[in-house]
């Protein structure tokens, strides 16, 4: 049998394509949204948080 015979199903989870982009996304919403509220309040994110 040659290796090209086996077949690797695409892998979705670690550190893939996929999951580092989708990271990337999900982390620049985060900042939008915490720039969004700090300026719709006035406060800081630690002021919002009550710690600050």
């Amino acid at each position: 049998m040659a290796s090209s015979d086996f077949k690797v199903p695409y892998q979705r989870t670690g550190f893939v394509p996929f999951a580092e982009s989708l990271n990337g996304r999900l982390a620049m919403l985060g900042f939008v949204i915490a720039i969004a509220t700090e300026a719709l309040s006035g406060k800081g994110i630690l002021g919002q948080l009550g710690l600050g």
